[in-house]
């Protein structure tokens, strides 16, 4: 019988799980999943708790609820992968040996990496909103705050998604609007881009945004510390930013099993294939999602339709074929623009967001680098779509790769 292991039960993982157990007969394959932890967190929503419209209950549920009976389930952490024995070692020691592995072990955030980011001010007036307990802290925090320096701050790239810290700008621009202190609250946009997003022409666009909404812009900012008894944080070159609340994108970083069995890059980021998502110097290692080195964006979209390119491949192979199915790093996101409305991108590796329709030409209902309503309908849609489609592994009717169809040039 053919052994697979399945590494991380995010949703990369999860949705991977349901996609191969789908497809490989279960009379000659043994699926097993492993992961550290029972709840599944919507990460999508946390951006939306600190300003009241999600609460915890809203972004979790039991991983169990989304793994297909059959499958061998192991909760626990990774101490290491031995890529020359073909096995996984875990922590609580049990071995498993392995014919073919799938790494979804995603991202977390490492805010150890900043001197002074996890000083006395953490989560009193220094905060993240990546994990579930920074967004709760915030939100907590906010209620009561009066007004004062929001300084919204990503310390480096890859980040997951993006787009969230703009999506967090706007939303606290019509938050404090809405609680009548928006004029109290200076909102500053720290990055150390030289722009707003990470593709020039959507960049230009959405920092137009920013300047509509009277929050400024502070690019090319490389931070080499957070000054807990200043309120301020200090760049490499010496540029400071005063604040009365942080909110802060730490360092983004991969699994500490993958540094520990020396699989990653110098943010254990897992070098890998842009096109078949094999790793790098293997042929029966395949990564997902966060996990990857790509040049694509560390989104759910992302890993859903790598998900579909991943299958095909891992059938080629396993069937003694060369993988044919190549990702073009398609990657489509709502971007919550405030006030009832958002923001739709859609892009590949070679490609930048355009203008148009999606996902039917003309149709629509989606509209492409506009800001509508119904693309704000989409953002809330979403999660409904997460629970009972996307982490099953239901087809949707989106191609995996980007269609040129509705846009325009």
């Amino acid at each position: 019988m053919k052994k697979l292991v399945i590494l991380g039960a995010g949703t990369a993982g999860t949705m991977i799980l349901n996609k191969l157990y789908n497809e490989l007969d279960t009379n000659q394959w043994s699926i097993t999943i492993v992961d550290k932890e029972e709840t599944h967190y919507y990460q999508p929503g946390f951006l939306f708790i600190p300003f009241g419209i999600y609460s915890r209950k809203d972004v979790i549920k039991p991983k169990r609820d989304f793994f297909p009976s059959g499958v061998s389930v192991i909760m626990s952490e990774i101490d290491k992968i031995d890529v020359n024995e073909n096995k996984v070692i875990l922590k609580n020691n049990v071995v498993l040996s392995y014919d073919y592995l799938i790494i979804a072990t995603g991202s977390r955030i490492d805010p150890s990496e900043i001197e002074g980011m996890q000083g006395s001010l953490w989560r009193k007036n220094v905060f993240d909103f990546y994990t579930i307990d920074g967004a709760c802290s915030l939100g907590k925090f906010f209620k009561n705050w009066e007004g004062g320096k929001l300084v919204i701050h990503i310390t480096e790239m890859p980040i997951k998604c993006p787009v969230a810290p703009l999506e967090f700008a706007f939303l606290a621009d019509w938050y404090f609007s809405e609680r009548g202190i928006r004029e109290k609250v200076d909102i500053s946009f720290v990055t150390p881009l030289s722009g707003a997003f990470t593709k020039p022409k959507a960049s230009a666009i959405l920092g137009d945004f920013l300047e509509k909404k009277n929050i400024k812009l502070i690019p090319d900012f490389l931070i080499q510390r957070v000054d807990n008894e200043e309120k301020k944080i200090v760049s490499y070159d010496e540029i400071e930013v005063p604040f009365d609340v942080l909110v802060t994108i730490p360092t983004n970083k991969g699994d500490e099993a993958i540094a520990r069995s020396g699989l990653g890059d110098e943010l254990n980021f897992i070098p890998t294939d842009k096109h078949t998502l094999l790793a790098e110097g293997f042929d029966n290692i395949f990564v997902i999602g966060d996990a990857t080195n790509l040049p694509s964006s560390k989104a759910g979209s992302v890993a859903h339709f790598q998900a579909d390119i991943l299958v095909e491949n891992f059938l080629d192979v396993i069937e003694g074929r060369k993988p044919s199915a190549k990702f073009d790093g398609h990657a489509n996101c709502f971007i919550e623009s405030g006030f009832g409305k958002g923001i739709l991108i859609d892009f590949n590796y070679d490609t930048e967001p355009l203008p148009g329709k999606f996902p039917l030409p003309g149709i629509g209902p989606f509209s492409l680098l506009e800001e509508t309503q119904m693309n704000h309908f989409g953002k809330v849609m979403f999660r409904w779509m997460y629970w009972n489609f996307l982490l099953k592994g239901v087809e949707l009717p989106i191609e995996s790769h980007m269609s040129m169809a509705g846009k325009r040039f």
